[in-house]
């Protein structure tokens, strides 16, 4: 491809990005001793909107000028991508493998039939149900996505999935966010030729295991880790972080977990891990005596005695990392009948792969039920909230059909009453 030159003033004169696009790639320059750009600037300008993931890189020294008033004049020449691999960055002295994220896909899961949230899913999937006023639970997984700088994102749906294709048309298709060349795609359930096609998706890992087939396309073959996640959680999360851990343990598979109470570990799946952050043993939603004998010493999380005592369970967040060849490998081959990653996939995987643990000590919420609908909404109201749709570094995205509510914080409303005799 022809190259193309350009300049550009700034004032500052150690420049690190230089990959365009993602913002995942980064080069240290030896220019000892001055400041450099933040993370998300670049240094040119681009030739034309059809170039994507271009890089703009010095040619020259660059040099500072003794008259401060002047501006420094820097040129760059536009250089073809370089192959997909781990990007070294700098982090004071010592050096950090970094993910490229396009190279994960995320599997959002739309969710079963959602009996317990009835009648809120009387005429809506799970992930379509509103929160927090004018979002939809499906809102974030995909904000995190987004945030996170995943830009291949799958979401198989099943029940009731009408309000939730809506949504999602309206929100992430269109033009009004640009993917690049990433994707959203809707996976339907649907039948296909052959002894099981015509059957539904029967359970999380078979509703997977039915488009493994789009992990071979052509414009999937970088991917090497997939994320599976859950249409209707609430909670902020960066993805990438989550990778890097899979990556940098060399782990099969990843699960996300939290520290949990007696009232409501029967509800999860449980796990007991090793020194080493390792799951030695998984259990989902163990009743009575099955659920004493999955009590541990969660100081191993970081907890402090008191907090363990009250947690003393490790519980699955529902949210995985998978190494996509041993994905298509456990769902084709290993166990081609397994319907269910929590009850089937997990607890057979633990026994026979390297399963890693990974902590996210923050904010979550499984929206499974009315009781915890009703929590999650009234708990946004708290002075400040445990979690806020209101952040500028992470925005929570949507595209509601009216305004979303008016946030008041540390002020009074006077109520005013007048009597009409």
């Amino acid at each position: 491809m022809a190259a193309g030159t350009a300049c550009v003033y700034t004032s500052c004169s150690s420049i690190k990005c230089v990959q365009e696009g993602c913002g995942r790639t980064w080069q240290q320059l030896n220019v000892a001793t001055i400041p450099s750009l933040p993370r998300s600037a670049f240094c040119g300008k681009k030739l034309a909107s059809s170039l994507k993931a271009q890089a703009w890189l010095p040619v020259a020294p660059l040099k500072r000028r003794n008259d401060s008033k002047h501006a420094l004049k820097v040129s760059s020449v536009l250089m073809e991508p370089r192959p997909l691999e781990n990007t070294i960055v700098n982090v004071g002295t010592g050096e950090e493998k970094r993910v490229d994220p396009r190279t994960v896909l995320s599997i959002i899961l739309g969710g079963g039939a959602g009996t317990r949230l009835y009648p809120l899913t009387k005429r809506r999937a799970k992930p379509a149900v509103p929160i927090g006023g004018g979002y939809r639970l499906i809102d974030v997984p995909m904000s995190n996505c987004i945030n996170s700088g995943i830009n291949k994102v799958f979401i198989l749906t099943q029940f009731n999935s009408t309000s939730l294709n809506r949504h999602l048309a309206r929100t992430y298709n269109f033009g009004k966010i640009n993917f690049g060349d990433g994707f959203v795609e809707v996976l339907a359930a649907t039948q296909t030729p052959g002894d099981r096609g015509a059957d539904w998706f029967q359970g999380t890992a078979d509703a997977v295991r039915q488009y493994l087939w789009l992990f071979e396309d052509a414009k999937n073959k970088v991917v090497e880790d997939v994320v599976i996640l859950s249409g209707d959680h609430l909670y902020r999360m960066d993805y990438m972080d989550f990778v890097q851990k899979h990556r940098d343990s060399g782990a099969d598979i990843t699960i996300s977990c939290v520290p949990m109470d007696d009232s409501r570990a029967s509800d999860y799946g449980l796990m007991k891990i090793d020194g080493e952050g390792r799951v030695m043993s998984f259990s989902e939603k163990p009743k009575g005596d099955d659920l004493k004998k999955m009590q541990v010493d969660t100081t191993i999380l970081g907890l402090s005695p008191e907090e363990a005592a009250e947690k003393p369970y490790i519980a699955s967040m529902g949210i995985y990392v998978f190494k996509k060849d041993v994905l298509m490998k456990l769902l084709r081959w290993r166990y081609p009948t397994a319907n269910d990653f929590g009850s089937e996939i997990i607890p057979a995987s633990a026994k026979e792969f390297n399963v890693q643990a990974y902590l996210f000590n923050s904010y979550w919420e499984d929206i499974g039920t009315i009781k915890s609908f009703f929590d999650a909404n009234l708990a946004l109201t708290a002075q400040p909230p445990q979690f806020s749709f209101y952040d500028a570094a992470k925005p929570i995205f949507t595209s509601p059909r009216y305004l979303p509510p008016t946030s008041i914080e540390q002020c009074m409303v006077p109520i005013l009453f007048h009597v009409h005799e």
